[in-house]
């Protein structure tokens, strides 16, 4: 009864061994040949980018990236790439992947004088004392990806300044007035508390 027992059981645990994968088997999908080499998981940059197959690219250059030459000329631009802390996983720290875009505002040619003005004044925080606006990306592991989300921004910031202005309301004229009298109000209130206090604490000599 017990040797019974043991041989089915060991025929059950060697079964997937001795008998080939059934054609519906999932597994067989793990180990399907691509171009002409065998044992391709599912998970492969082959498989996982099949636009893109190569040496010397695993993945496919986003769109935006082949149009940056028809809106933003790339030989004024200076690019750099350093160590990223964002997306890469065990790369994180050491690859050069983040991306850096700077290039000099105010000779900037390619873009309408009242336009640069407006980044001049909207974007001050990011152009350092030579005059340059620098913007930078880690929101990816590749590089060009990084790139290509610098030069979107580069255009978000010139299609935000060649807005035109809006014009305010009755309504937000009104409003404003009334912030700016609230603000004045507290101000004086405030002045009025502080100069109490330094009354109260004057000693009386006499």
């Amino acid at each position: 009864m017990a040797a019974a027992w043991c041989l089915r059981w060991g025929l059950s645990r060697a079964r997937p061994w001795l008998l080939p994968p059934s054609t519906h088997c999932p597994r067989r999908d793990l180990h399907e040949k691509v171009d002409g080499t065998e044992f391709q998981s599912i998970y492969s940059l082959d498989k996982l980018y099949p636009e893109s197959r190569g040496l010397n690219t695993a993945w496919k250059v986003p769109d935006d990236a082949k149009q940056a030459n028809s809106d933003i000329p790339l030989d004024r631009l200076t690019i750099s790439y350093c160590r990223s802390s964002g997306p890469g996983g065990q790369n994180v720290n050491k690859v050069n992947s983040k991306a850096e875009v700077r290039f000099h505002l105010a000779t900037a040619d390619w873009i309408a004088e009242p336009v640069r003005q407006k980044m001049a004044i909207t974007h001050k925080n990011k152009i350092n004392k030579s005059g340059e606006l620098i913007l930078t990306s880690e929101c990816s592991r590749y590089q060009f990806r990084n790139l290509a989300d610098c030069l979107q921004k580069i255009r978000d910031m010139i299609a935000e300044a060649s807005q035109p202005a809006k014009e305010p309301s009755k309504e937000d004229t009104v409003l404003k007035r009334i912030r700016i009298e609230n603000m004045n109000r507290e101000r004086l209130r405030q002045k009025r508390i502080n100069s109490a206090i330094k009354t109260s604490r004057r000693v009386d000599m006499d």
